[in-house]
């Protein structure tokens, strides 16, 4: 009888914590933007008591100030459950555009799974499988490079460890003899709490000029110390290289607790912009707001423009 009576206190907790939200805030963890001719697709994890594991909401905007929505194909969601795989834990969307068609790389059931449509706002669906892995596995990314599609994720082995492997030219599997490890988690700004489960996710790659760039976050997300930083290689298969001057999004850049887990994105005036989620307060984790950042690169170097945070509201 206790434990049922905390969790129906724990339950109430988090329902009046939204119900005090204020009504324009967009509550997305792990967001990701994909944006085709002048509209900003905003996708991410939805957090909400009330419709657990119900799938992926998205947002649009053409000038990165004003939101509407949800505007997804089905009850404002671009992927609801019941449309391909997974039955919980909807979890860091990716959305891009590849042969003319749209598709959506998204974790359900701590598996990786991807779905298509025919426009940004959904249907998103697929035969129900995920891609084939002997671990748990989560937080895809797919970067295209030299005619080839590479996956970046993170494995749950000894802590959360971001991997990479090139994928078949139909995007339905992984090329085993490929799979290699990019980084994890170690000490310092990484794991602020030496926790015996070190955690990195979260992958972003881009490339500038011949080199690649491995954005990631580190920490549990729980933890205010959360925060972004980045690794170089000069292949898609790494081998990584950590920059020194990690990290470069954290609470104390941005006054922002928990920040981190986005996306990189342009915005209308070409600049170079990372959505991601801050905690809800200083004092309350959950439900997370959705931010961005600007970010530029400087003889090389991937930095934070200072004050360039912004929260991401209807």
């Amino acid at each position: 009888m206790f434990l049922r009576f905390c969790l129906i206190v724990l339950l109430l907790v988090n329902f009046a914590v939204v119900a005090q939200q204020p009504a324009d805030d967009i509550l997305l963890a792990d967001p990701t933007i994909f944006e085709e001719d002048g509209v900003f697709y905003l996708y991410g994890t939805k957090e909400d008591a009330a419709i657990p594991g119900a799938g992926f909401l998205v947002y649009t905007s053409t000038d990165l100030k004003h939101w509407s929505g949800p505007a997804g194909a089905t009850d404002g969601y671009a992927f609801k459950k019941g449309a391909g795989f997974g039955t919980k834990g909807f979890w860091a969307p990716q959305v891009f555009k590849h042969k003319e068609r749209y598709y959506m790389a998204y974790t359900a059931n701590e598996q990786i799974a991807i779905a298509t449509a025919d426009s940004p706002l959904g249907p998103f669906t697929n035969s129900g499988t995920a891609l084939a892995a002997s671990v748990k596995q989560i937080d895809p990314f797919v970067f295209f490079d030299g005619g080839k599609a590479y996956l970046y994720h993170v494995r749950l082995q000894e802590g959360n460890r971001i991997f990479v492997a090139e994928l078949t030219e139909d995007l339905s599997a992984i090329k085993t003899e490929t799979l290699n490890e990019c980084l994890h988690a170690t000490t310092g700004w990484e794991n602020t709490q030496n926790t015996d489960w070190p955690v990195s996710e979260g992958p972003t790659v881009f490339k500038k000029g011949t080199t690649y760039y491995l954005m990631y976050s580190a920490n549990d997300f729980r933890n205010p110390d959360y925060a972004v930083g980045y690794a170089t290689a000069t292949h898609p298969l790494g081998p990584w290289t950590k920059y020194a001057g990690n990290p470069i999004i954290s609470q104390n850049t941005t006054q922002q607790p928990g920040i981190g887990h986005g996306d990189l994105f342009t915005d209308q005036n070409g600049m170079l912009r990372y959505v991601l989620h801050t905690h809800n307060s200083k004092n309350q984790v959950g439900p997370r707001k959705t931010g961005s950042v600007q970010l530029r690169l400087k003889d090389g170097i991937l930095e934070l423009v200072p004050d360039s945070f912004k929260q991401i509201k209807l």
